[in-house]
């Protein structure tokens, strides 16, 4: 749906919500289904009284693989287009001037990074995993323990997020990552003639200039994307 969108209230690219929307459902989806798979199998630092389902661990393993299969596409969009709500060079020197405008954009910037580094995290722990531990009472595994610590600092991650967006841009902000309302530049049907055109760039050799220069962020997109690569490939080995 095109509509054109009032000055005042905050837009983000129609891109960005459909990456972030899928990967939000998923992972909304997954931490959920982490509890109750905690709840039904472990339980020994506290559970409440959910119907123990025996088939829960499969469909938690479900969702995170959907996350997982999104969150690629994600990262790359976050650090490239989206790199202004990221970490900046100066990031460290504006968290010095608390309480200032310039800091809580800053933080908010700080806070986005950090919940995808622990999504990162949440997922390879999780591909580190054994379906079959959980069925069998083998609760001792040192990526179980893993696994659930990533769920604590997921969800730590998700609150803040929440929150400081809330205080930078209260609801409107929050509301317009929930629109499907979209200007004319981000229709989806000019989709196919920007990947025809970077699948053209890419051919000419544009590839060789994506890490120049090699700043500390295009690092932690390497290390963010490499570790997803591993979290496919190592299970492959470890029977």
């Amino acid at each position: 749906m095109i509509k054109k969108t009032s000055p005042s209230r905050p837009y983000q690219p129609f891109l960005l919500r459909v990456l972030h929307g899928l990967t939000e459902l998923c992972l909304i989806a997954a931490i959920l289904t982490a509890y109750w798979t905690y709840d039904t199998y472990d339980g020994r630092w506290g559970r409440i009284p959910l119907p123990a389902y025996q088939n829960i661990e499969g469909i938690h393993g479900t969702f995170g693989l959907w996350t997982l299969l999104v969150f690629p596409a994600f990262v790359i969009y976050a650090f490239h287009r989206g790199q202004k709500r990221l970490m900046q060079s100066d990031s460290l020197s504006k968290l010095t001037q608390v309480g200032k405008p310039i800091w809580w954009y800053t933080l908010n910037r700080v806070t986005n990074t950090l919940a995808l580094l622990a999504l990162t995290f949440a997922l390879f722990s999780g591909k580190m995993m054994d379906e079959t531990w959980l069925p069998e009472g083998k609760l001792h595994h040192f990526w179980y323990y893993t696994h659930l610590v990533s769920w604590l600092v997921m969800v730590g991650a998700i609150a803040l997020h929440l929150l400081i967006n809330a205080k930078v841009g209260g609801s409107p902000l929050l509301l317009s990552m929930l629109t499907w309302q979209f200007r004319d530049k981000d229709s989806p049907t000019l989709w196919p003639a920007h990947v025809s055109q970077w699948w053209s760039q890419v051919q000419q050799g544009a590839w060789t200039n994506w890490f120049q220069p090699m700043t500390a962020m295009i690092v932690l997109e390497i290390l963010i994307l490499v570790t997803i690569v591993a979290g496919w490939i190592i299970p492959l080995f470890k029977y």
